[in-house]
């Protein structure tokens, strides 16, 4: 299980971090899976839109995280860091920037 989720967490992060606008609502929603508080993570849900179905399914990942404890939690934060501040994907958000302005 911890595999697969680590692998979730490698695909949602690569798409969605060439996608600026996704970028805050993304760590915001993986924040909230990784704090652990069911409340927390239904308003964050609520702000995105999710259906019921997809809170559901987060709700699992969450109960997912809470039983691995801090290592499974580590592990994820690891991967995303790794994978924001890759070269590719810092250079993609320097051009952007160079673009814009």
């Amino acid at each position: 299980m911890k595999g697969i989720l680590l692998v979730l967490a490698l695909l949602v992060t690569r798409e969605l971090g060439f996608q600026t606008e996704a970028c805050p609502l993304f760590y915001g929603i993986f924040s909230t899976l990784a704090l652990g508080s069911k409340s927390l993570l239904d308003a964050s849900l609520e702000v995105a839109n999710f259906t019921e179905p997809e809170k559901a399914a987060m709700e699992k990942i969450q109960d997912c995280y809470n039983e691995n404890g801090l290592s499974a939690k580590g592990l994820d934060l690891i991967a995303m860091v790794s994978i924001t501040a890759s070269p590719e994907c810092l250079l993609f958000y320097v051009q952007s920037l160079k673009d814009k302005i």
